[in-house]
């Protein structure tokens, strides 16, 4: 496959990439490395991971990343209540029980929760979409250095367990902080942007087929005014997505300055960027 075939099966499942992260995508297939997305929250990272599941045919699987996150949230932990009833049965089966004997059988594959590291390894070739790793703490990022290093993890009752194809990891963040350059060396790196005019209206267009192209222009031209501003939350894609969908819910074929004042909530989530909207006079 070449960055150009990439570029149309991404585009047959409704992700319009650029050549930017088309190429990016490619090389972490090709060369087997994660890619690092970073950028403002709203400009398709997440939803690339995604597309790209969909355009290879492969399972994803997400791991979303939170402050506290540790290593057995993300790669496995011990089925404990099952544990305990499984060794109450034994117990109840048998007065001369051998404790090695119980205590062998409580750790076995049975009992173990694969969570999405564990299951991105065993599982691969998959897409694992470690979303948000901005928000995770330094001990974890080094943890997960380690997995996509080795892909592979040791558990201490089974031995280890190693991928026969690396997954194509898609590590996001929205840049809350800065995420160690130990884990940015291993990866390749794209900062995604917000689309361009054109590629925005064809997003919206394809996404909403009943809006106009004047409509889709409309509110790409508006949003993109309103990033320009100094706001709390810049609207994102996801956003622009929404206004139109809420001006097709209410009949609407333009965007006038008071169409864009009532639906604003649409667009903007806190009332600062609103009324910092409002007085820029960006609205019309």
């Amino acid at each position: 496959m070449t960055p150009e075939e990439l570029a149309v099966e991404l585009d047959r499942v409704g992700y319009l990439p650029d050549a930017g992260v088309t190429t990016a995508a490619f090389l972490a297939l090709r060369m087997h490395r994660p890619l690092f997305c970073e950028g403002e929250p709203g400009t398709g990272k997440t939803s690339l991971a995604l597309a790209l599941a969909q355009a290879l045919s492969l399972p994803l699987i997400r791991l979303q990343c939170h402050e506290g996150i540790d290593a057995s949230q993300a790669l496995y932990d011990w089925d404990f209540p099952r544990q305990l009833l499984h060794l109450r049965a034994l117990e109840a089966a048998s007065s001369a029980l051998d404790p090695d004997t119980a205590e062998a059988s409580l750790y076995t594959r049975r009992f173990l929760l694969a969570r999405p590291l564990l299951r991105a390894l065993e599982e691969a070739p998959c897409v694992l979409l470690v979303d948000e790793v901005d928000r995770a703490d330094d001990e974890f990022e080094a943890f997960l250095l380690e997995v996509l290093d080795t892909n592979a993890v040791t558990i201490p009752e089974l031995g280890e367990i190693r991928a026969l194809v690396p997954p194509l990891v898609i590590l996001t963040s929205n840049r809350t902080r800065e995420v160690h350059d130990a884990l940015k060396r291993r990866c390749l790196y794209h900062w995604v942007d917000h689309p361009d005019l054109a590629r925005e209206v064809a997003i919206i267009r394809r996404r909403l087929p009943g809006v106009s192209e004047r409509l889709a222009s409309q509110v790409a031209v508006a949003v993109g005014k309103l990033r320009e501003l100094d706001l709390l939350k810049p609207p994102g894609v996801a956003e622009s997505l929404d206004w139109a969908r809420a001006l097709q819910a209410l009949g609407r074929t333009e965007l006038d300055a008071e169409t864009a004042a009532v639906t604003l909530g649409a667009v903007l989530k806190y009332r600062e960027d609103a009324t910092r909207a409002v007085a820029s006079g960006v609205l019309g």
